[in-house]
């Protein structure tokens, strides 16, 4: 990707809207700069840091900053706000906005959308770690979920291994022909399934989207060598995946602090069914090769996603200098 700091001395503030952002964020390049900022010992995220908000006869809503930033080279700061009550206004509860600064100077380059950058890199994020973690051979995708998420995530997938068929499964099963349509479109092999636990056998990736509560995968029915993605549930009351999958799969995780705090491996920890020396590795011990991810065709691997900073570093640096 290089450096921004050059062009920073000259150009005004630019600010790229949910479309120039998605036009911005190529799948192919997108994976290859969250790779090449996971592997830079220059690059570092703190910890985020949340701020409640009184709102005026509304319930209280929350601000989230996750800065993070790659010395000589970019900051990144993105603020998230939550407002429980917007929907009933017809608003989405979850808004975000990136800020870019030089990291030589402190000089602000601009802002962009981030909703849309968040969804992407988050879906690019998973395809990071299934290019280590899914078999070479893989050849059936399934989406569980059919929110926002649901097509990018399938897209990413798709840039690291050639699927056969996409299989798309939600609780509307029209919001699922939807998805698969619009997967369709895009010359990917998609159709809408009915039946999730007829599907879970037949895939050889899983990838969870969704705000479930009660899991979704049931361990008994996902066949050797599959791998699982779980990424929408991130409280510790949501949940995508049941014991039995935790207890048997080798797990990785993005970051191991933002990982156990998400139901998928919460309540199996404080169950005492898993301990936190059962997760192999992290997302950026992966790409380093660090840890060499799957090594047994017959093994069954998970990812938990809950999200970091540097992966938002990496697609608004990418952003700004396309």
């Amino acid at each position: 990707v290089g450096t921004m700091s050059e062009s920073s001395k000259s150009e005004p503030l630019r600010f790229f809207d949910r479309d120039a952002v998605a036009a911005a964020l190529p799948w192919d390049e997108l994976i290859a700069a969250i790779e090449q900022v996971l592997a830079d010992p220059n690059a570092h995220a703190p910890q985020r840091t949340v701020h409640e908000v009184p709102v005026p006869d509304a319930a209280d809503a929350s601000m989230l900053l996750k800065p993070g930033w790659v010395i000589g080279d970019v900051i990144a700061v993105k603020v998230v706000t939550f407002f429980p009550d917007n929907g009933a206004k017809d608003l989405p509860t979850i808004n975000a906005g990136v800020l870019l600064f030089d990291a030589t100077t402190g000089v602000m380059l601009g802002a962009c959308d981030g909703n849309e950058l968040t969804t992407r890199r988050t879906a690019a994020a998973s395809a990071v770690a299934a290019k280590r973690l899914a078999r070479d051979d893989a050849r059936r995708l399934l989406v569980v979920g059919t929110g926002a998420l649901a097509p990018h995530t399938a897209e990413a997938h798709a840039a690291v291994r050639s699927y056969e068929g996409i299989d798309i499964w939600g609780r509307d099963p029209e919001k699922a022909r939807i998805v698969a349509n619009a997967l369709i479109a895009e010359g990917l092999p998609a159709r809408p399934v009915e039946d999730l636990d007829a599907a879970v056998p037949e895939a050889d990736v899983i990838t969870a989207v969704t705000g479930a509560r009660h899991p979704l995968v049931k361990g008994a029915l996902v066949r050797p060598g599959t791998h699982i993605d779980l990424v929408g549930a991130f409280t510790a009351e949501m949940r995508e995946s049941d014991d039995q999958l935790i207890e048997k799969a080798s797990l990785f995780v993005d970051t191991q602090p933002g990982a156990v705090m998400a139901g998928d491996l919460a309540k199996p920890l404080a169950s005492g069914l898993i301990t936190e020396a059962d997760i192999n590795a992290e997302l950026h011990e992966l790409v380093r090769g660090e840890h060499p991810g799957r090594v047994d065709p017959d093994e069954i691997t998970v990812f938990k996603s809950s999200g970091i900073a540097l992966e938002d570093v990496a697609a608004a640096r990418l952003v700004f200098a396309n």
